[in-house]
């Protein structure tokens, strides 16, 4: 806690800064499926490419709260989603997205895990992804991203590949905080937890998440 507590404070006043993506790139992998609309979420971009965009985590939410429960409404919550968290620097994104858009258990594994998160199983949510090219650094900003629970509930966090070696960085073992090697609860785990040290540090948990996304292991920097 004295180590996340000093980071905070070196960081405090940093935020999340919105995700440049190519338009083109994805273009050819969504128009197959009726997904290219989906690629004038968020605004131009200055910087990069001409035709580039930026999108954040409010142009998500905003889509979250727009979309049905239907099939096509969920399916561009998850392109976005999957555009989002792949921005210009994860070339195998797009790829990825269209092996799951093409993977017939989309329509159910999309309405299931949102409703085991609105019920609070995430545990569950974690258990029920299974989507041909996703994995859990992608699949837990999707769990994160249809959360719309009250504020105040251990809403889900993203836990990707550089959350993780930063969460190692400090010492701390999903698998022993958990009691168990079931990465489902590990999972779950690791949300309670960073809730309660995100209330101790007086942070958002989302905002804790995404400071070991940006440190990336680098936790001796405070």
């Amino acid at each position: 806690m004295e180590q996340l507590q000093r980071l905070v404070t070196r960081y405090g006043a940093c935020e999340q800064e919105p995700v440049r993506f190519r338009p083109k790139t994805w273009r050819p992998r969504l128009e197959p499926h009726g997904a290219a609309h989906v690629l004038d979420i968020g605004v131009r971009s200055t910087k990069g490419a001409t035709g580039d965009r930026l999108v954040d985590r409010g142009d998500l939410a905003r889509l979250r709260d727009r979309v049905a429960d239907d099939p096509d409404g969920l399916r561009d919550l998850f392109v976005a989603v999957m555009i989002w968290g792949s921005g210009t620097t994860d070339g195998r994104g797009p790829r990825y997205t269209e092996a799951a858009l093409c993977d017939p258990r989309m329509p159910t594994v999309l309405r299931a895990t949102r409703e085991a998160v609105r019920e609070g199983d995430l545990c569950g949510a974690y258990r029920k992804f299974v989507l041909k090219g996703v994995g859990r650094s992608f699949f837990t900003k999707w769990l994160a991203a249809v959360d719309d629970r009250d504020a105040t509930c251990e809403r889900a966090l993203i836990l990707d590949d550089r959350v993780f070696r930063s969460l190692n960085a400090l010492g701390w073992s999903s698998w022993t905080a958990a009691g168990t090697r079931h990465w489902p609860t590990r999972y779950a785990t690791y949300v309670s937890t960073m809730h309660g040290w995100a209330s101790a540090l007086g942070v958002t948990a989302d905002w804790l998440e995404w400071l070991l996304f940006h440190l990336n292991g680098r936790v001796d920097e405070a």
